[in-house]
Formats: structure tokens, sequence, C-alpha cells
């Protein structure tokens, strides 16, 4: 049974997009905004019109849900994500991703802007996520009740999934690290004494999101995939100076690449 919460957006994006039954469910970040061009007969929907969902803070991200099809697939793509360091709470994806469930989504396809740890994945490399460290241990799940709330995160990053997206890179020649993601809070970025510790702890690239949102899906039964865009390299590691406008341009510079590998890999998963 549906959540009685949920019904107002569910009402709300059913009227808009009348025969859309997305499986595959999508989070724009930071580089990744040109998806939306590759989405065919697309329906918009401003997070404002959408009880539950996210306002728009960030720079970079538009706030709108884009419902039509990529490929084989109906998808839902939201532009824009809200980040824990916005308010404190990292629960607030929660009630987008449970609407996108609630439509039929089996799948979350997620996406952002990191640093790189690696001298050998520098900027403009894109990386398939293969685990990652909840560095601050913060948890979206804490007003989950019963047995429910303890999710397993062994495979949280689908293994069957990333390997069909690395065998989508070949097919197009587009170089696809794989690494470990590092979520920091934020929105300071980190020092370089912070970027040698996770070093040392395994990472490969480190950010601010994502990880709230892969609890919740899991939490939620959803399969995750993710990519990262690389826009710089950790405090230390490189002379250039670390700002989020620095992270934006980077990001546009290589946007079209990132958009039209996602675009594939979505288009072409085979979800059985």
């Amino acid at each position: 049974m549906t959540d009685a919460s949920l019904l107002p957006a569910l009402q709300t994006i059913r009227q808009r997009a009348l025969d859309v039954a997305p499986r595959i469910a999508v989070v724009l970040g930071s580089g990744w905004g040109e998806l939306t061009q590759h989405i065919a007969h697309p329906t918009r929907i401003p997070y404002s019109e959408l009880e539950g969902f996210p306002a728009a803070t960030v720079t970079g991200h538009s706030g709108e849900l884009w419902l039509g099809t990529l490929g084989h697939h109906q998808v839902a793509v939201m532009s824009g994500r809200k980040h824990g360091y916005e308010t404190g709470a990292v629960d607030g994806m929660k009630t987008p991703l449970r609407v996108l469930q609630a439509l039929g989504c089996e799948v979350l396809v997620q996406t952002n802007a990191a640093g790189s740890l690696r001298a050998s994945m520098p900027p403009q490399s894109l990386m398939l996520l293969t685990d990652h460290i909840n560095v601050p241990q913060r948890t979206p799940l804490l007003d989950e009740a019963g047995n429910a709330r303890f999710v397993s995160m062994v495979d949280a990053y689908d293994p069957a999934l990333r390997q069909q997206a690395l065998t989508m890179a070949a097919r197009m020649d587009i170089p696809l690290h794989q690494g470990v993601y590092a979520w920091a809070f934020g929105p300071q970025f980190e020092t370089p004494a912070e970027i040698r510790m996770l070093q040392m702890l395994g990472a490969d690239a480190v950010g601010m999101s994502t990880v709230p949102e892969t609890i919740l899906a899991r939490h939620a039964g959803l399969r995750v995939l993710a990519l990262s865009f690389i826009t710089n390299m950790g405090a230390g590691l490189s002379t250039e100076a670390l700002s989020h406008a620095h992270t934006l341009s980077q990001a546009q510079a290589g946007s079209a690449q990132a958009s039209r590998l996602l675009a594939a890999v979505i288009g072409g998963l085979d979800l059985s």
C-alpha cells in the first residue's frame, strides 16, 4: 500500500505524464545535466509542483523532474538533489526516491561531481563507483523502525549493472575508471591532511553527495548504479584553487561526453 504522504506528488506526475511508466530513476549531479537533451518526448515538472521534493538551492541543479524515454527504457530523471550540507539533514531525498519507486522504478542511476585521489585519474575523467566510504557515518534511516532499517551495503552498487556500464563505455571507446567514492559532508572542501587520510582508507574519489541516496535506495530494494565526473584533484594533490565555480566550469567542459555515455548506458541496460 502506497504511503499517503507520497500521493500528492504521485498524482501530479501521473496527471502530467499519463503514458510514462518509468523503470529507471536517475539523479543528475554537476557535469551530467546534458543528459536531459537525450530524453525523447520529455515532460518537465518543477520540484516546486511536487510535494516533498527539495527546493533547488545549489548552482548547477535546475530542480526539475523529467519524464520520458532513453533508448529502450522509460525514465524519471531528477535534475538536482538535496545535499546534507544544505540543512544538516541527510534524508532530503527520501520522499522523491520513494515517489519514483511507487511509480514503478526498480533501478536508481546516480551521478555526481567528485575530486580525484589518484594521479592516474585526472580532471575530466569518469569513474564508476564500486563501493563507498560513509566518512561522517550519517544515515537517512534514523526514523525507520524495526529490523528493516538494518540494510546490508554489500554490493550496494550492483555488479551486473556495473559490468553493463563498462561494456558500453568500451564499445563507445570512452575511458571509464572504477573506484571507491568517499562521502565528505561539506560544504567546505577537504584539507590536504583529510585527503591523505582518505587515500589511506582506500578511497579513489571524494564528493559531497550520493551515499545517502544509495542507502535510501538499498533500503527500498532498488538496484543502484553510480558514476562520478572528476572535476579536480583533491586538496594538496595539485596547485589548482578549489571552489564551486571551478567545479562547475570543469563539469561544463566535459558534460557532453559524460552525458552521451550516460544516455547510452541507461538506454541499453538489461534489467532482467
